[in-house]
């Protein structure tokens, strides 16, 4: 694979539950690339479920297998990516991401985030453990510029996953598809 093919892969980042799952999904149907979702991507190789892995290891040692992850996945082009929301907090992550494809970060509005994540979060995401609200409006506020990175931005607060996937479509790089 040329230097070119190996760059060309969607990276989608975000704040958990901005629908980076479903989305690439949808583009992976829409262009005929291979998807990977980086968490389930870890839960395979670690042979365990991320809350497992916090609750063992840490988060930093999740961020570890995120990082190791990542890497292995961005190898090869043609890909739809869909990391977890955490990814982008190492500045290696975020290098690779930008050197191996088209990065879009996907936001919403913090009302939208909580009733996506609140009805989808028990036992699933360790880092909102106890009051969900309280963690998402933390993680937030940690995170406001974190995916400032990206190549692009999509609000999905008021859009279907459908309706995303294709103003990516739309703004994809000259010459992908």
């Amino acid at each position: 694979m040329n230097e070119i093919d190996s760059r060309r892969n969607i990276i989608i980042v975000g704040f958990m539950g901005t629908g980076k799952s479903t989305v690439s999904q949808l583009l992976s149907e829409r262009l005929g690339w291979e998807s990977k979702d980086t968490d389930a991507e870890i839960e395979k190789a670690a042979g365990r479920s991320i809350p497992q892995i916090f609750a063992k290891d840490g988060e930093e040692a999740f961020r570890d297998w995120e990082t190791r992850v990542l890497e292995q996945t961005l190898c090869q082009g043609n890909r739809i990516v869909a990391t977890g929301g955490g990814a982008v907090l190492r500045e290696g992550n975020r290098r690779t991401m930008l050197e191996r494809g088209w990065v879009v970060a996907l936001t919403a509005d913090k009302a939208s985030l909580i009733r996506r994540v609140t009805s989808a979060a028990e036992g699933t995401r360790p880092l909102l453990a106890g009051d969900a609200e309280a963690r998402v409006s933390a993680l937030l506020e940690a995170r406001k510029h974190a995916y400032d990175f990206a190549n692009a931005k999509v609000d999905t607060s008021d859009r279907t996953p459908a309706e995303v996937a294709e103003l990516l479509l739309q703004g994809l790089p000259k010459g992908w598809i």
